[in-house]
């Protein structure tokens, strides 16, 4: 015979199945690809930066290393993030290798 009275946990047991299950959701989120290319990229193309839109940020063009050799991606508007500010992605060298740091919000 079954029962169908309802199962209570412990409050200790729910806060710390609702802590694993945020874990699990979030970390996807912190997932990063880390791009480190051997030769350093060519100068930044000269690009029209367009009139400003309300609400978003330029992200400037960048190259991106693909395949062996370097790509042009050009910019886009960002979504602007309310009391942060853009820092653009860039490339910095690491010993022989060029590594991308990827743009973000601070």
């Amino acid at each position: 015979m079954t029962s169908t009275r309802p199962v209570r946990l412990p409050g200790s047991m729910l806060a710390a199945a609702l802590c694993c299950a945020v874990t699990l959701s979030a970390s996807p989120a912190f997932a990063q690809v880390v791009t480190v290319a051997p030769l350093a990229p060519p100068p930044p193309r000269v690009e029209v930066v367009p009139a400003p839109r309300a609400g978003y940020a330029w992200d400037q063009g960048r190259w991106r290393w693909e395949h062996g050799r370097y790509v042009w991606v050009p910019g886009h508007w960002q979504p602007v993030r309310v009391g942060y500010h853009w820092v653009p992605g860039h490339w910095a060298q690491r010993g022989p290798n060029w590594r991308w740091i990827e743009g973000h919000w601070a």
